[in-house]
């Protein structure tokens, strides 16, 4: 945890990982700490679980914590921990927070509650409850509107970065490319912004961005990773190339519901036992594999950088 009293150097490309499972459904450990070991050998420059591409809704509150605890083993500070650990409960994501707390995280990523849909004054009080149970703890809100389906204005971002010492940030997953410059605009520089859409990770840092947490890095981690170190170099034609090159693996995660096919490719290339997604998803179909397949064999360059 030697980032959390200085959450400024959270930067880079934050590896959002997925959560593997045996084929029976269980949570498979020995997988998550292979692929975290993987991230931290690609450069990545953070780790985090939990997020929607680690399907945490379809896992018990157990189940999260023993992934969290797992990965903050293998990280073991070599670079930032950024847990999610927001739940639609405001008990459970207060339980999963103080785990990962506990565990050694520099920062919780807690998602904005989903189904809900509470007003923006309740999402302040949601937030609030949260930073000010947890005052030692950076806290990156995300923000994530086609999953949860609420959208937190870029004002009540700055009034709780304005209230609360420990909001350090945000995890914006929204296309609307204005609003991350309308939260940066109201709340300055200081407020760490990552962007969670793959195709503007790279425009957000032009705007002052802290980076991405992205999860084409679980296919391609060694090249988002340069991505960001080029743009930081100011060798922005290679940023830029980067982009494009991941351009197809982008479009292949999203096939069909993100993380199915992002967990056949990672089964095909042995670096998962089982390519099982909980349900309500369903593994990539039939009709699915042709398209990955395509795509796979048009990031071949890209791929062979990671």
């Amino acid at each position: 945890m030697k980032y959390r009293s200085d959450p400024s150097r959270i930067r880079g490309s934050i590896a959002p990982v997925i959560t593997p499972f045996t084929d029976d459904g269980g949570l498979d450990l020995a997988s998550l700490r292979g692929l975290v070991r993987w991230q931290l050998d690609s450069g990545s420059h953070g780790i985090s679980i939990g997020g929607s591409t680690g399907e945490p809704s379809a896992q018990t509150v157990a189940e999260r914590i023993a992934a969290i605890r797992a990965v903050a083993e293998e990280v073991d500070d070599a670079v930032p921990f950024l847990p999610g650990t927001g739940s639609t409960k405001l008990d459970e994501t207060l339980e999963i927070t103080a785990a990962a707390r506990d565990a050694g995280a520099d920062a919780a990523l807690v998602i904005t509650p989903y189904y809900a849909r509470p007003t923006q004054e309740a999402l302040y009080r949601w937030y609030r409850t949260v930073a000010a149970e947890f005052p030692d703890l950076p806290i990156v809100i995300y923000n994530v509107p086609s999953r949860t389906a609420v959208d937190l204005a870029p004002e009540t971002v700055a009034r709780l970065f304005g209230d609360c010492e420990n909001v350090v940030g945000i995890k914006e997953t929204t296309k609307d490319f204005e609003h991350f410059s309308r939260v940066l605009h109201l709340c300055g520089r200081d407020l760490m912004v990552w962007s969670g859409i793959e195709l503007l990770g790279l425009p957000l840092l032009a705007l002052g961005g802290a980076g991405f947490i992205s999860a084409v890095s679980n296919l391609a981690p060694r090249a988002v990773a340069r991505m960001y170190e080029a743009w930081e170099a100011a060798d922005h034609e290679a940023a830029r190339e980067l982009h494009y090159a991941l351009h197809p693996l982008v479009d292949l995660l999203f096939v069909e519901t993100n993380p199915a096919p992002a967990k056949w490719v990672l089964h095909q290339r042995s670096r998962l036992a089982s390519a099982h997604v909980r349900a309500p998803l369903i593994p990539l179909t039939d009709d699915g594999a042709p398209r990955v397949r395509a795509l796979l064999e048009q990031s071949a360059p890209v791929l062979e950088r990671s």
